[in-house]
């Protein structure tokens, strides 16, 4: 069974940090581009950081550059979401994402391009 899997979301106070996860079953994570997305209550879901498959560029949203950081182990066929200097904007629910593509495209944040979903972990900033 194919399937992705996002953990690591919790209730942290504001300048704190959390580390996500995102863990495939069934399938490599080495041959997708990943993306991390988010959704707050009422929002739009929007991309927060993508990392390519053929050689891990990276990219990010404007409100999380230089806060968070996306990397990727394929020898434990997971994805990383370091997220520190948390704001209360940051929360929303987490979701990891796969893109056949082996290139962040230019139009990663709408989503599109991601084809299988996990089903999201909860980050809540507050104090």
């Amino acid at each position: 069974q194919v399937q992705l899997v996002e953990s690591g979301g919790d209730l942290v106070q504001p300048g704190g940090s959390l580390r996500l996860s995102c863990s495939a079953s069934g399938f490599s994570l080495d041959y997708y581009t990943i993306g991390w997305f988010r959704q707050a209550p009422g929002k739009e879901r929007e991309g927060v950081s993508c990392i390519a498959s053929a050689n891990s560029l990276t990219l990010y949203a404007d409100s999380v550059k230089g806060r968070f950081t996306i990397s990727r182990d394929n020898a434990k066929n997971t994805v990383y979401l370091q997220m520190d200097g948390l704001k209360p904007e940051d929360t929303a629910v987490y979701y990891c994402a796969t893109d056949w593509g082996r290139y962040c495209s230019g139009t990663y944040r709408t989503g599109t391009d991601f084809s299988s979903w996990g089903q999201g972990t909860q980050v809540t900033v507050s104090s």
